[in-house]
């Protein structure tokens, strides 16, 4: 039996190779219609990080945010009524029948990735698009990326891409010091 749960365990993270992105926002729309994002909210965003490269190939770095779907979320510790869990594949979700909106998760949340959905009054967020998961597609967001910056898999599974990105490449979490371990990772 236990040789079967190992077989069956997972652990969901997304990599963005910050060199591909061009800030189509392809993404932030994708999201939106995916998951019926009122505007003006994002679930996921994209920060303008400055010049990057060396003379004469400046250009600007661009990255992809959301919610990093910690190991370690401050988020689900706040969360006085349980509605913020962790799936076994490491998704951190929201129970909308235990929110009650109070917004404590939104201020522990050191990635400013949750906000209020004040149409169904409830805290909201990235999801990974768990609902998609089990038809074997990945996030709307990766689906629908034009550079092919995003990339959505098992960090568990050594032979996924997401694994022989991490391995290959620098790579860089945001916000290390905050000692969440986010599933969320950069490369160069």
């Amino acid at each position: 039996m236990k040789q079967k749960e190992e077989e069956q365990r997972k652990r969901y993270v997304m990599v963005v190779e910050l060199k591909k992105c061009f800030n189509c926002k392809g993404c932030v729309v994708a999201c939106r219609a995916e998951n019926r994002v009122p505007l003006p909210v994002s679930r996921n965003w994209i920060d303008e990080s400055g010049v990057r490269g060396k003379y004469p190939f400046l250009g600007m770095t661009f990255e992809p945010s959301a919610c990093n779907h910690c190991e370690d979320p401050p988020c689900e510790r706040v969360c006085p009524t349980g509605a913020t869990f962790r799936s076994p594949e490491g998704i951190v979700l929201v129970d909308d029948r235990k929110c009650v909106g109070c917004k404590y998760c939104i201020l522990a949340c050191p990635y400013d990735a949750r906000s209020v959905n004040h149409r169904d009054r409830v805290i909201e967020k990235c999801t990974f698009c768990k609902h998609r998961l089990p038809e074997g597609r990945t996030p709307a967001c990766v689906e629908t990326c034009m550079g092919h910056a995003r990339h959505f898999g098992d960090i568990l599974d050594p032979n996924s891409e997401v694994s022989r990105l991490l391995g290959e490449k620098d790579r860089f979490v945001k916000k290390k010091e905050a000692g969440t371990r986010p599933a969320f990772y950069y490369v160069y």
